[in-house]
């Protein structure tokens, strides 16, 4: 066994098949085998945001769609989670933005908006409607 930074050079074999366990192509991570839809986010005043928490897989493409009904003025802020990923694009009424980052999205009238993005780093977010302590106003995000 050859001996690489004082690495065994097995050990780093054993690991190098979990790393590479995906041959998307080309388009390498934004490969169209390696995208996924998320449930709905539902921005309306005073109702839960999503059923259930969102569990992410680090290294896939995500779509998410959110919607508000317009019912109030509403916001969805999660610094930590758009800093945890790389916001492809995001499409609002067929315009597309392809912004460096995200701190938080807003909905003055009702409308749809979807983010395509990238999860990266695992670990636990949120994304809530800012100033709210309710439990139906967030949802629970976790990237492994």
């Amino acid at each position: 066994m050859k001996k690489l930074f004082g690495l065994s050079v097995a050990l780093c074999m054993l690991a190098a098949p979990a790393a590479i366990a995906h041959d998307f192509g080309f388009a390498g991570i934004l490969d169209k085998s390696n995208r996924e839809e998320l449930p709905e986010l539902i921005l309306s005043s005073g109702k839960p945001i999503a059923d259930a928490p969102l569990i992410l897989k680090s290294g896939t493409m995500y779509e998410m769609e959110i919607v508000s009904d317009g019912s109030a003025e509403l916001a969805l802020e999660g610094p930590g989670f758009f800093r945890a990923i790389w916001v492809n694009e995001v499409v609002i009424n067929g315009l597309e933005v392809r912004p460096f980052g995200l701190e938080s999205v807003e909905f003055d009238d009702e409308g749809t908006m979807e983010i395509e993005f990238l999860a990266i780093k695992p670990g636990r977010y949120f994304l809530r409607q800012p100033g709210s302590t309710g439990e139906n106003q967030r949802v629970e995000i976790t990237i492994q």
